[in-house]
């Protein structure tokens, strides 16, 4: 017989939670788990000047990743990292990125760690986050290293990659990309920051239509990495079209002109489709994308190694069905 609920966790007390967060929220920006954020102790919104010009060299880089085949004691991931370059107001480059295939448990995450080539200090937790973050950043590193003086690298997510990959690696990275002149900027599709307990972007998209009107491009810088804290990083929301329907975090190197580098990337954001954000990254989440025919493909390719292999087909069957799957089926 199940115990008594407690009032605060049925469906409609969590829900009239929610909506007080969602509505009345309060004060102070957080985001989930801290981290080396010191946040702004006011939010000022400030209208945004669009570039007239796009960037003559535009990179853009996002990873994927799927799960292949689980044995619940070993999986089988895939990842990639794929690339977009844009130059003259069309895309060059569609590069989707090889395929990279990562067994996982029992330890065997090492030798796909081993074989990444990834900075990692010994005895660091390996996790297939680990493996892909960890190829999208090498993706980075050689769209710095390609593009030209004076280009943009757009980076999916945060400026911040694994918690595990130094901090010294990414300072590097950063100070190479100062001395080739090339701005790497990150833009992260959907936030944890928060205002109040409610999610920051949609609070401050509801205060600039009100203060600046509804089709208003704006920016607000909303934290910096602490002094003590390298690579130095800005973190601002910013509003890039005024067709848009949504703002975005974007994270810069804390020596950019914040201002100058938004009014760049809305020159990015005007595609009819998603209208902004930076078209090149959009592109690049469409080839890093590891849908169904993916993984069928690599499953595939596993299987006939198995089979070549010896491994009869019941053994491969036992491993890897899904047994509760099958009972919900049935």
């Amino acid at each position: 017989m199940a115990g008594a609920l407690h009032p605060d966790a049925s469906v409609p007390a969590a829900a009239a939670r929610l909506a007080r967060l969602l509505t009345a929220g309060g004060e102070g920006l957080r985001e989930p788990g801290g981290g080396d954020l010191a946040f702004e102790h006011a939010l000022q919104l400030r209208p945004l000047g669009r570039s007239p010009e796009q960037p003559a060299d535009v990179w853009a880089v996002d990873g994927g990743q799927a799960l292949v085949a689980d044995a619940r004691c070993l999986q089988v991931y895939v990842t990639r990292a794929a690339t977009a370059r844009w130059r003259e107001g069309r895309i060059v480059v569609e590069d989707e990125g090889d395929v990279r295939a990562h067994l996982l448990g029992l330890g065997e995450e090492r030798r796909s760690l081993a074989a990444s080539g990834a900075p990692v200090p010994a005895g660091s937790p390996v996790d297939i986050n680990l493996l892909r973050d960890w190829g999208e950043w090498s993706a980075v590193r050689a769209s710095v290293e390609a593009a030209d003086r004076g280009a943009v690298v757009l980076v999916d997510g945060d400026l911040q990659p694994d918690w595990r990959i130094p901090a010294a690696w990414l300072s590097d990275l950063l100070g190479t990309a100062a001395g080739r002149g090339v701005l790497v900027a990150a833009v992260t599709k959907h936030t944890s920051l928060s205002w109040g307990g409610a999610p920051l972007l949609g609070h401050l998209e509801r205060l600039a239509d009100a203060q600046l009107g509804p089709r208003s491009c704006w920016w607000v810088p909303v934290a910096h990495t602490r002094p003590d804290v390298a690579p130095g990083i800005q973190v601002v929301v910013a509003r890039l079209d005024p067709d848009a329907r949504f703002s975005f975090r974007v994270d810069l190197p804390s020596g950019a002109d914040a201002e100058a580098a938004l009014g760049l990337l809305s020159a990015l954001s005007d595609d009819a489709a998603f209208p902004g954000y930076p078209y090149p990254l959009s592109v690049a989440d469409r080839l890093a994308a590891c849908p169904g025919w993916v993984r069928d493909e690599v499953w595939s390719e596993m299987q006939a190694v198995l089979d070549r292999a010896g491994v009869p087909p019941d053994v491969q069957e036992r491993a890897f069905t899904d047994r509760h799957r099958l009972m919900e089926r049935s």
